[in-house]
């Protein structure tokens, strides 16, 4: 798929997560997701901090984190989830669907890994019955390098990762079967609620939140 194709699996992503955030009741925005200590509010201010800061604004903060990207993350979300209401925040992502943002060093596959990972983050931690399209989270899959698994810290020694909706598996080992998007949370190291994930290994990911 060229990169054109990509950026149209980015503004489909964004334009499903605005309707489904649109659609959430104010409570919601304060529950918690799958990343430890966020709520959705939080959620949604990192992914739309891009937006909303300037380079000159991001190199300050990250000095100001003393270098360190997490910590520079945690903050801003925080603050900005504490100062901006869920209708700013949603606007932000609405205004913002054709943005070219991309991570470091991550290009398009990048932007669409950001978004689809965090949009999990808040369906899953929900329990909303979402489903991203599996060729869009085969996409995803398909960018993951041992590096990004690494950044995670997540332990898949002696496992074998099967998606059930999607010709995809990774590593050898004891059986761990589930949807591709449930799987690609696992690889980022989330622990998923009970029942969604099947086989040998299941009870090593599931059932407690992960640390970003």
């Amino acid at each position: 798929m060229d990169e054109d194709q990509v950026w149209a699996e980015v503004r489909a992503e964004r334009r499903e997560q605005v309707e489904l955030l649109a659609a959430l009741r104010p409570e919601q925005w304060d529950a918690a997701t799958l990343c430890a200590g966020w709520r959705v509010r939080e959620v949604v201010a990192h992914t739309t901090l891009p937006y909303r800061t300037s380079l000159g604004r991001t190199v300050l903060e990250l000095l100001r984190a003393r270098g360190s990207f997490d910590r520079m993350a945690d903050r801003s979300a925080r603050r900005d989830a504490a100062e901006l209401p869920a209708e700013r925040l949603l606007g932000s992502l609405r205004e913002n669907v054709a943005h070219r943002w991309t991570p470091p060093g991550g290009g398009a596959h990048g932007a669409l890994s950001h978004d689809v990972i965090h949009g999990l983050d808040i369906t899953v931690g929900l329990g909303l019955d979402r489903r991203v399209p599996p060729e869009r989270v085969g996409l995803v899959l398909s960018g993951m390098k041992p590096r990004n698994v690494a950044y995670f810290g997540v332990d898949l020694s002696g496992v074998a990762l099967h998606a059930t909706d999607l010709d995809w598996s990774h590593g050898s080992g004891a059986a761990l079967r589930g949807l591709a998007q449930d799987l690609l949370l696992v690889l980022c190291g989330r622990r998923l609620p009970p029942g969604r994930l099947d086989g040998a290994a299941a009870a090593r990911f599931s059932d407690q939140p992960a640390p970003r």
